[in-house]
């Protein structure tokens, strides 16, 4: 293919890419959030395309004046795909250091409707379980009772004092599906009114409370608490904001003020998803502690208490301290 033919078949690809690129470099232009949004796929593909052409003009001979054109144009395409790439680094970081603790604080008022909920009744069940060691089968039937018994029974030894690797990797898995379906039901059951969210925030608040009332009935208070005490924090942290998004929600339907229903979710639901992306990424951490560090037996009690402190302390200080100053009045 001569040159003349080779440029008028492709230099619209070219073209297109130059505008873009001009587009790109214009750092106060709207543009650059457009194509961040719905176009950075084409830009990708452009990009590429550009490279294989100009492989091309090499391979070929073609002018020099073409090649030192496409080879411009790559250098300014790469400049401009590492500084998008490096931006969404920067705003990955940045949502999970300052944009989502301060999120939390500013739902603050839902948050702590949703840990009293699922922390209030079931430290009154637990204590009502110690009273009334009866009061478990209300809660559960007697085959779960028996299965949890046998979970926790140090004699047992079922947690895993030392298992493989590919054994905590699947538990690790098997721990990320469970957690995510309850945070799941706990958001999203929050659309019926505020009710669900409500419901399953109580209902695992009970059930909580019931097994380890009934455990520490029956003396397997070692075994049961410094298993749950390290990937607690994360976890039924995680669950509560899981809550208050769901319960978000369900507000705005109820109470739409003077915009409609529609328009009210909306606004809420803006919020809402933000919660879930930070509870998501909770939530992989709380399984990852549960797998690896959780189950393994060959600590001593004092040592899984002592980190189940620190990480308490980690989230408390994440929630209520991350991102202080950073994006002003809160």
């Amino acid at each position: 293919m001569k040159q003349g033919q080779f440029e008028a078949q492709y230099e619209k690809d070219w073209q297109a890419f130059e505008y873009t690129v001009e587009k790109l470099e214009d750092a106060n232009n709207s543009f650059v959030e457009e194509l961040k949004q719905s176009e950075a796929a084409e830009f990708t593909r452009l990009y590429r395309r550009i490279c294989h052409l100009h492989s091309l003009v090499l391979s070929r001979g073609y002018s020099s004046n073409l090649a030192d054109k496409l080879s411009s144009l790559i250098a300014r395409g790469h400049k401009q795909l590492y500084q998008r790439k490096h931006t969404s680094r920067y705003k990955f970081i940045r949502f999970f250091t300052v944009e989502f603790p301060v999120l939390i604080r500013r739902e603050s008022h839902w948050f702590w409707l949703a840990t009293l909920l699922l922390y209030g009744p079931g430290l009154l069940f637990f204590a009502a379980t110690l009273i009334q060691p009866e009061l478990v089968y209300t809660i559960l039937d007697p085959g779960n009772v028996d299965k949890f018994e046998s979970m926790y029974n140090p004699e047992n030894r079922i947690l895993g004092a030392a298992r493989d690797s590919e054994t905590n990797w699947r538990m690790f898995a098997f721990y990320i599906s469970n957690n995510i379906g309850v945070s799941f039901r706990c958001f999203a059951s929050g659309l019926m009114w505020c009710i669900g969210s409500i419901f399953f925030l109580v209902f695992n608040s009970l059930l909580f409370g019931a097994v380890a009332g009934h455990l520490t009935n029956v003396g397997y208070t070692e075994t049961f608490f410094t298993f749950v005490v390290g990937h607690g924090s994360f976890e039924l942290t995680a669950i509560a904001i899981s809550g208050a998004a769901g319960m978000k929600l369900g507000y705005s339907i109820l109470v739409p003020g003077n915009l409609t229903r529609i328009e009210s979710l909306k606004r809420a639901a803006s919020v809402a998803i933000k919660l879930v992306y930070g509870v998501f990424a909770m939530l992989v951490i709380a399984a990852f502690i549960e797998a690896f560090w959780s189950s393994n037996n060959l600590l001593e009690p004092w040592q899984k208490y002592l980190v189940g402190a620190a990480l308490w302390a980690i989230v408390f200080a994440y929630l209520f301290l991350s991102g202080r100053g950073a994006d002003g009045p809160e």
